[in-house]
């Protein structure tokens, strides 16, 4: 193999590195990229990727809705969030229901839960109060 063929190799490995695709969370092992805790929930853990493959876990949908904030969300190829019914998958933050509901206490005490399904939502809701929201009346409560 000459040092063009391997420079080609090289680049095209880069290359396929950037791809913009979640990365299972280590519970017991990950942090928090915003708070800095060990990510041990497996139902309200969190993750954002960049367009170019970048990976940020977080411990709670909160955590990710505050980090959010402070970079530019047009970078940003995908929110996503542990759920409710099936912990540990993840699945699209941006299509979700959310529960703030002080019966189910969340790792940061915002009593934030994510649903596959608004029909999930207000089952949760109806067992234990609250109030549901989409994902940008999320981010509008979060950012006041």
């Amino acid at each position: 193999m000459n040092v063009r063929d391997s420079f080609y190799i090289i680049v095209i490995v880069l290359l396929g590195g950037c791809s913009a695709k979640p990365q299972p969370i280590e519970y017991g092992s990950d942090n928090c990229h915003f708070c800095r805790m060990t990510i041990v929930d497996a139902i309200h853990a969190a993750e954002m990727v960049t367009d170019k493959g970048k990976v940020f876990k977080f411990d709670a949908v909160e955590c990710m809705v505050n980090y959010q904030k402070e970079i530019d969300s047009t970078e940003i190829s995908m929110y996503l969030c542990n759920h409710y019914s099936e912990p540990k998958e993840l699945i699209d933050a941006t299509g979700a229901m959310f529960l703030i509901s002080e019966n189910i206490p969340s790792p940061m005490g915002e009593f934030l839960t994510a649903f596959k399904s608004e029909k999930e939502a207000l089952v949760q809701k109806n067992e234990n109060g609250g109030e549901i929201y989409t994902w940008n009346e999320l981010l509008k409560r979060f950012n006041r």
